[in-house]
This record gives structure tokens, sequence and C-alpha cells, in this order.
């Protein structure tokens, strides 16, 4: 029988389980509860958090059910996984305001409706009311310091970092292990699902559920872990790494174009792996996709459905929409049907320079005069060699080399009231903004 784990597993999301012999028939059955831990470092999170999100979203396609933990308490420490320093530590204030930002994202991705809701968990509900002596006594009495310091994520800190590691780094696998611990005794939660770094501290989730069941029914299941790799690109590098920064999973961080964008400039050696991280498609329809690319790849059909699925999922189907309409007119030549609002998005990053409306009026403002204030233009000869060449363009449309040197602009030509856009060749914009 098909589990949630065979699912990963063609998708390539699945790197390990903690019971390999036992887990696909626990999952056999429908309804099992899983949680996963999300860090409130920042009030949105990338297309790399996404991953983890996407194991919460399979796991309930598979018919079980998923819980959100947000981490009120524990991001008032920091999880220190994977980090080369100590976290700066946020205010009660700072980290619940990232919460409330992160939960729209959650609210995209997962069904909070019917028989498997997901569910939003806050670990500070159960965190902030223990008392340090009742950590020590029910907590840490189960750890071993040796062990502890032996584990990957201890060890690489206390011999690699000049600082060491502080006494609130090194409890966080505590907090992280009776998260587990707690959502087994209240939810009925028997499985963590995570990333490879979070192994050995799921593991020592596993074991504080085991020694707090002591003695109950052995057929019971103490718990379980799932993890995924660490996903990289194709040449190793980080996923959702630009040059103008991440690609964040709401719209406030990055516009539905530019994640549109990012999605469709993805190389076809990372197109595969993306087919099945970034969509909800069947296998057959990804296959699909796959073989009407490879027989036409300079359509970028598997990017297109990347960037399509991603888009709409995240940002709504008139977004993409918007999107697919600028890429469109953008592609075709005529940007003078972009809206205002994706006309900024769309060309955000562009030379541009700044000008007087008032220089439009009137005679107005001769092209060849202008071009060397952009940056499509070293000088006035050169100038006027591109328009005889007929080398330029106004709003995407090209300008006659016959009529080019005596062609003046005006306020007629301004989009949107503000803005007239000029190209060289084919790709070369320049924007520039009239107040």
């Amino acid at each position: 029988m098909s589990t949630v784990l065979d699912e990963l597993r063609w998708r390539q999301l699945l790197h390990q389980t903690t019971a390999d012999d036992v887990l696909p028939g626990f999952l056999s059955t429908s309804g099992r509860v899983a949680y996963c831990g999300f860090d409130p470092t920042a009030d949105s999170l990338t297309i790399g958090n996404y991953i983890a999100i996407s194991l919460l979203a399979h796991w309930q396609r598979a018919g079980h059910k998923p819980i959100v933990l947000v981490g009120g308490g524990t991001g008032l420490i920091g999880d220190p996984s994977g980090k080369d320093a100590e976290r700066q530590l946020l205010t009660r204030e700072q980290v619940e305001a990232n919460i409330e930002g992160q939960r729209r994202i959650f609210e995209r991705v997962l069904d909070f409706d019917g028989p498997n809701a997901a569910v939003i968990v806050n670990n500070a509900d159960w965190l902030c009311d223990l008392g340090y002596l009742d950590v020590l006594r029910d907590v840490g009495k189960h750890f071993s310091v040796n062990a502890m310091i032996q584990k990957d994520s201890v060890r690489e800190r206390l011999h690699n970092r000049e600082q060491g590691m502080s006494y609130t780094e090194f409890s966080y696998m505590l907090l992280q292990a009776y998260d587990f611990l707690h959502l087994r005794r209240t939810m009925d939660c028997t499985v963590q699902l995570a990333g490879s770094d979070q192994y050995g501290n799921i593991v020592s989730g596993i074991d504080l559920i085991r020694r707090d069941m002591q003695g109950a029914d052995d057929t019971a299941p103490r718990g379980f872990g799932i993890t995924s790799p660490l996903v990289t690109k194709a040449d190793g590098g980080k996923i959702g790494k630009t040059e103008f920064g991440a690609i964040w999973l709401t719209t406030d961080r990055t516009s539905p174009w530019a994640m549109y964008q990012y999605f469709l400039n993805v190389t076809d050696d990372d197109a595969a792996s993306f087919l099945r991280w970034y969509t909800f498609r069947e296998q057959a329809d990804i296959e699909a996709v796959e073989a009407e690319h490879a027989a036409a790849p300079h359509q970028r059909g598997a990017q297109r459905t990347i960037a399509g699925d991603m888009t709409r999922l995240m940002h709504g189907e008139e977004a993409l929409s918007s999107v697919e309409r600028a890429a469109e007119a953008l592609f075709g030549g005529d940007v003078r049907v972009i809206e205002a609002d994706m006309l900024e998005e769309v060309f955000a990053d562009v030379p541009a320079s700044q000008h007087a409306t008032t220089s439009l009026e009137g005679d107005g403002v001769e092209l060849a005069e202008l071009l060397p204030e952009t940056s499509l233009a070293g000088s006035r000869r050169e100038a006027r060699e591109f328009l005889r060449n007929g080398s330029i363009s106004i709003n995407g449309i090209k300008v006659d080399g016959d009529q080019a040197e005596g062609r003046v602009l005006g306020t007629g030509d301004l989009l949107h009231g503000r803005t007239i856009l000029l190209k060289r060749g084919k790709k070369a914009w320049h924007a520039t903004r009239w107040t």
C-alpha cells in the first residue's frame, strides 16, 4: 500500500526515518498526527522554508493530520542549528509579530477544515509556564551531557567557534524534545517532520517520550521521525538566494513578479527537482511536463509550470494572471498595456533616471538629447548612431531609423503619467521617471 513515505521518496524529499521497519505499517492507517516546527525569526518565510511546509501538506494529502508548531517560546532563544554565530535574542513582541506574519503562509498551503484539518500551536503556551526547577527535574534528568556534547551541532560549535556555545543554545535541544513530548501527551502526535539537520533533536524527543511512557501500554507507539534532505540547486547553491536577496513567500517582501521570474529562470538541471518540490502535481502529470520540456526546452515549459503553480499558491489566481499578462507584454515588446503597479515591479531593477515633467510640455524633449542622460548612450554622437540604426524603442515600440533623429518625447509618451521606458536592442532597458 502506498504511503506518504512513498510520495516523499519519489519527490526526493525523504532523507531518513527513525524506524524504517515499522513506520510504513504504522502510516498505512489514516489519521496519524505529525508536527513540524518553524522558527519565528522573521515575519515571513522563504522558498527554502517552503520545503518544510510542503512536508506537512503531503502528510495531510495522504490522509493524516498536520500540526504547525510556531516557536513563540523557543523563538525567544533562537534555534542554533546550522548557524555560525549565536542569534540575537528577540523581544516577545517581535516574536509574536513574526508569528502572525507567518500564519498567512500556512493558511495558503494547508487545509484548516475537514476531518484532518491542520492546526497551529504555539510552544509559548506550555514552555513559558514551565518553572526552571520543573525543567531540571522532569526533562534535564533524562539528558546526558556526555551524549549532548557528542551531537554534531554541539560539537561543531564547541570546536569551531571562537566564543564557544552559550548555555542558552545548549539548552535548546531540551526544549525541542519537550515540545514533542507535550504534543504526544496532549494531541496524540507521534511523528515529527523536519530537515535532516534536526535528526538528533528528533531522536532526543523520541527518547524523552519513551522515558515518560515507561510502564505504559507497550503497544502504543512512542514516536517517530521523518526528515527531508537539505535541498540545494544542482550547482550546490542555496535555493532562493539571488543577487537581490532571498525569495520570500509573502507579497510585502517579494512581489508576485519577482517570485514568478525566479522560478521561470531556474536552470534545466534544476527543473526536474523543482517540479517535484514546488508543485503538488501527480507523478504522471510531472512526467508529462518533463517530456514536453525535453522536446522543446527553449519554451521553458517546466519552468513556466513551476512558476505558475507557486505564484498561484502563494499570491492567488488574480496575481498570477497579472504577472502572465505583464510577461507576455514585456517579451512581446508592447509594455503600454501593463498596469501601473505591475509596471513598477517589472522595471524596479533596471537602470533609471529622474527628470522634470515640465520639460515634456511645449516642444518636448529631443530623444537624441535625452539618451546620453540615460544608461543607453554615452554621448550625443553615439545616441544619433543608435537612432539611425533603429536600435531604440520607446515603451517597447521601435523608433523607425529614418525618423528617429528628430523624434521628440512629450507628455503623450508617459505611461500612467510618470514613466517613459526606453530600450536599446533587445534587452537593454532604461526607465525614465518624470515628476
